[in-house]
Formats: structure tokens, C-alpha cells, sequence
């Protein structure tokens, strides 16, 4: 079967195209048709003078075949079912009719008042409305990092995906597929059409503060009524949470509000920060109030328990290995076969003939996590990261790799995981090998395309809508091989993914 190289034939609409064999002009038609300031990175700053990005643009996808694209839908049903299985699990574990040290590991250091808030019935099956995991392409398939229910780079990925579109690439979620998901989920959430709604955005997650504003602006484009807005920006009454028209000076801009500014009564309101963060946010015990009156439907809902990493590890305990199968029936073997072995680092100690289920390390069997200290470098294939509910939770920040590190600083690792586990329950995963892919990048100094061997994490963005998980749009990340950690950075080529026929199809 041949395989396609170039995009299909644009419409004859889109005005002057570069050629399909021309790469470097696609790139520099990306390059022209990005907004600017949409990367949520810290490093916003353009890698050349003539580039409005802050990584590297290419000139075509990243390539899925149909086969990978079919799993990766069914994968987003999976995942909404093994949330679905997680909130019914700290539910029974609370009742006491699944073991106790569920909620514990998930509530331990947790502000009672948010603990209490998470547990009302009125948002008792409430779930997160955006899905998003970290997958790894290894050589055994595709492997799950960690799953994010506040992810950045919805706007992101939906401004990247419309000059590719003009292009005539037919990309995973088409041009519009991530601000349409975006708009059904606030609907769903909020039980209603065309809710009003707010995109709130903390100081602490202000540097993903351009992508939402873009997301809110493209919203009001198409009619909605949505507006990106700092906490402080919220009013409340007895009846109603308002925002402003038109949203908010960001949370890094020293403007205000204009005081002549109308106010918008919402119907909805996107949690855009982490519930870690939730005593910093100005007002925010108005929106719980509120939230809790049924003025406002809050998503993702205030659970901090959805947001932990260790869930991955209880998909692997043997103790509720039952549970799972019931709950999540044939999504089961596919979740655990996407979802790495995890372990919780606790330091409590084990009784004599006891081990860690499922764990080796250097060939032996583990009794004490002590043991992480006296491996080999070759031995250390292994990632310590906090599971949430603290600031190096998220955004790779708080991720250690062991074979990457000198001896003593894995061991500064494994004592500050164990130490802080009262406050921040910290995670063991098998490091995995992402397999090697080629992608194509533009030299902005040289004109020319280049071509860069690289590793690559995939981000798929699933809009819950009901009783299903769409779809929305896919963006791919690829870093240069002799990079650890994928993420976003000047170095990366980040595209959107796009589906074509392969010779092994």
C-alpha cells in the first residue's frame, strides 16, 4: 500500500497554497497563521526572529495509522470508564465497603473542607469534562504516562491545528475538532445549550493564560458566550456567579477590569488550576458556595481524589483486582495493558513475610523501599514523580529518573519520597523506551527542512459529552533522542497527528 507524503488537494478557496512538495513554504504558511502567544510554555520566546513559535514547526503531521487511530477512540471510552471506576471505588472505600486505605491513600493531607466538598451527592457522579493522557509510542504499543483532567493545550492545539487544515491535511478531530468539544463538554456539564460560561485561569497557571483566552475567543466567534477570566475577576450574588463580557486582563497583566464593564451571569465555570492551589485562589470559597447552591456546574469537579497519579496504581493492586473486572469489564485488560504497574511509595513498614506485589528489583523481591538505594545504575530504569496535589505534580517538574541521576541524588529522591508521604503520596514506574521516530523540521537560519530522529509523547484531547468521550483533536510532541523528559521546549517538534495508510496496514 503506498504511502502519502503530501496533503491532499486544498480547496480552491484557500487562496495562494504553497505547492504539496514544497516543505519549507508549508512551513513558513504555518508559521504566518500562528496567533501569537498560544504556547503555554515558559519558554514563549521564539526560537528566530522570523518565527512566532517557541518549537519547531513541521511541514506536515505527525502520521497515525488507521489502525492505531481506531484504538486510540475506543481509548477514550476506556479511560471515562476507569475514571467512572475510580470515583465508584473512593465512594465504596469511604462507605467502607471497599478497603479504607483507598481513601486514605487519596485523602491523606487533603483540606478537610475540600475533602467534605468532594464528596457532596449533588456532584456525586460528576466526572472531568477534558481527558487527556501522556502516551509514550514504544515498541509494544502505546504506554500511559499519566492522565491529566485539567490539561493545558486545548487552545493550544486547536489554534496549531488550523493552518495545517488550510494546508489540506485532514487531521485527527478536522480543524474545528477541539473548540467543537470543548463547546459540547460545557454544555453537557452545565445541562443546558449554549450555556454561559467562565474559563477561570490562576496565577499559577497563568502561563496557559493566552491558549484559554484564544479558546473563550474563538467560542464568541462562533455565538458562545464564554470568557476566559482571572478568580478575581468573578462577582457573586445569592443568585448567580458573573464574569466579565468579554473576560479579563490576564493573570500576569497589571490592568483591571474596566469599571463600566458588563457582567455576565455563567451557567458554567472551567476549573483551569489544580485544587493544590485552591487557597490561593481569590474567591474561590464563593465558588464552592455557589457550586453548592446549584447556581453554577464547576468542571472538572471538586474531586481531588480524580487527580492523582497513584490511581494507576491501584488499577494494578491485586486486592482490587475484582472490583476492576466488574466495574470496567472488557476495558479491564485494555486499561492495564496501556496503564504501566505502579507502586505508592509508603513508607510504613511491611511484616516479615510480606512484599510488594508485582515488584523485582535487582532480582530480588522488595520488603523495604530502602532497597531503591542500592541499585545500579543499569539497575535504576525506574521514575519517581508525586502523584498531585502539589506544585511539582504537574508539568514534568517533580519527575526523576533514576539511571539519569548520580547515586546520591536517586537516593535524595527516595528519602524526599518517603519522607513527604503525609502531604504528597509520591509514585514508582518502570522507566519506558519510547521508540525512535523521524520527523521534519523547518531551519529558520538555512531555509531548509531538516529531518530529526526523536522520541514522541502523543496527547489525545477527549471531550466528555454525556455517557461518551470524543475525540476532540491529537497533538504529538517529539523531542531529540538524547532528551529524558518530552515535553514542550525549543527543541521539540510539536504538530498535530493526522491518519494516513501504511505499506504495514
Amino acid at each position: 500500500m503506498a504511502i502519502a507524503s503530501a496533503p491532499s488537494a486544498p480547496p480552491s478557496s484557500a487562496g495562494a497554497l504553497p505547492a504539496a512538495d514544497d516543505a519549507a513554504g508549508r512551513c513558513r504558511f504555518i508559521n504566518e497563521r500562528l496567533p501569537e502567544r498560544t504556547l503555554y510554555s515558559d519558554a514563549k520566546r521564539p526560537i528566530h526572529p522570523e518565527s512566532r513559535a517557541s518549537w519547531r514547526l513541521s511541514p506536515e503531521p505527525f502520521w497515525l495509522s488507521p489502525l492505531q487511530h481506531t484504538y486510540l477512540v475506543q481509548l477514550g471510552q476506556d479511560l471515562l470508564a476507569f475514571y467512572r471506576a475510580i470515583n465508584a471505588v473512593y465512594g465504596a472505600s469511604v462507605r467502607g465497603t471497599q478497603p479504607t486505605w483507598v481513601a486514605d491513600y487519596l485523602d491523606r493531607g487533603r483540606p478537610q473542607q475540600l475533602v467534605e466538598y468532594g464528596r457532596l451527592n449533588r456532584q456525586k457522579r460528576s466526572l472531568p469534562g477534558v481527558i487527556r493522557p501522556d502516551l509514550f509510542l514504544t515498541e509494544e504499543g502505546f504506554v500511559a504516562a499519566e492522565l491529566d483532567s485539567v490539561p493545558g493545550g486545548v487552545g493550544f492545539g486547536a489554534s496549531l491545528a488550523r493552518p495545517y487544515s488550510e494546508l489540506g491535511f485532514d487531521l485527527v478531530g478536522g480543524p474545528e475538532g477541539m473548540v467543537d468539544g470543548f463547546d459540547a463538554m460545557l454544555a453537557s456539564a452545565a445541562g443546558q445549550t449554549d450555556p454561559a460560561a467562565g474559563i477561570v485561569v490562576s496565577e499559577e497557571s497563568g502561563d496557559y493564560w493566552d491558549e484559554m483566552a484564544w479558546l473563550a475567543a474563538a467560542l464568541r466567534e462562533r455565538g458562545r458566550s464564554v470568557h476566559a477570566v482571572r478568580p478575581d475577576a468573578v462577582r457573586f450574588t445569592e443568585d448567580a456567579l458573573l464574569v466579565p463580557e468579554g473576560g479579563s486582563p490576564g493573570p500576569r497583566d497589571e490592568a483591571e477590569v474596566p469599571t463600566d464593564a458588563s457582567y455576565v451571569p455563567v451557567q458554567a465555570l472551567y476549573r483551569f488550576f489544580e485544587l493544590y492551589d485552591i487557597k490561593n485562589i481569590p474567591k474561590w470559597e464563593l465558588m464552592l458556595y455557589s457550586m453548592k447552591k446549584q447556581r453554577v456546574a464547576v468542571t472538572p469537579p471538586v474531586k481531588s481524589y480524580l487527580e492523582e497519579k497513584l490511581t494507576f496504581a491501584l488499577l494494578h493492586h491485586p486486592t482490587l483486582e475484582r472490583w476492576w473486572r466488574a466495574e470496567l469489564k472488557d476495558a479491564f485488560d485494555r486499561l492495564r495493558r496501556v496503564i504501566p504497574p505502579t507502586w505508592v511509595l509508603d513508607p510504613r513498614p511491611l511484616p516479615p513475610h510480606a512484599t510488594i506485589a508485582g515488584l523485582d528489583l535487582g532480582g530480588r523481591p522488595v520488603q523495604d523501599w530502602a532497597q531503591l538505594i542500592g541499585l545500579t545504575q543499569k539497575e535504576r530504569q525506574l521514575v519517581i514523580k508525586p502523584s498531585g496535589f502539589d506544585a511539582t505534580a504537574w508539568g514534568s517538574r517533580g519527575v526523576k529518573i533514576g539511571h539519569d541521576l548520580p547515586e546520591d541524588e536517586w537516593a535524595a529522591a527516595v528519602h524526599e519520597a518517603l519522607e513527604r508521604f503525609d502531604d504528597v503520596r509520591y509514585v514508582l514506574q518502570k522507566f519506558h523506551h519510547s521508540r525512535r521516530v523521524v520527523v521534519q523540521h523547518y531551519d529558520f537560519e538555512t531555509g531548509e527542512v531538516q529531518r530529526m530522529p526523536g522520541r514522541a509523547r502523543l496527547t489525545p484531547y477527549y471531550f466528555v459529552v454525556g455517557d461518551e468521550a470524543r475525540l476532540g483533536g491529537m497533538t504529538a510532541t517529539v523531542v531529540p533522542m538524547d532528551k529524558k523528559l518530552i515535553h514542550g521546549m525549543v527543541d521539540a517538534v510539536i504538530v498535530p497527528c493526522a491518519v494516513r495508510q501504511t505499506d504495514q496496514d
